[in-house]
């Protein structure tokens, strides 16, 4: 794969090479690539892997944006 390397202008300095698109084109093949829900077993299996997605809800140490450490 050859990568395209543009020249930009930068603030402070004259021109940095700038490196262009990195992706393939085209579409992905086979349609069973994003079906997660099928390649897990049991329904605790699922609810695992969705609170493990989701921790930022589900996470009891994690402190998001919404959530404080110290309640005011």
């Amino acid at each position: 794969m050859e990568y395209k390397v543009e020249k930009k202008s930068a603030p402070g300095r004259k021109e940095v090479e700038v490196l262009g698109a990195t992706f393939e084109e085209g579409k992905p093949e086979g349609e069973e690539l994003g079906r997660w829900m099928q390649k897990l077993e049991s329904r605790q299996d699922k609810l695992k892997y969705l609170q493990t997605g989701e921790r930022y809800w589900y996470g009891k140490e994690w402190y998001g944006s919404e959530k404080r450490k110290n309640p005011a």
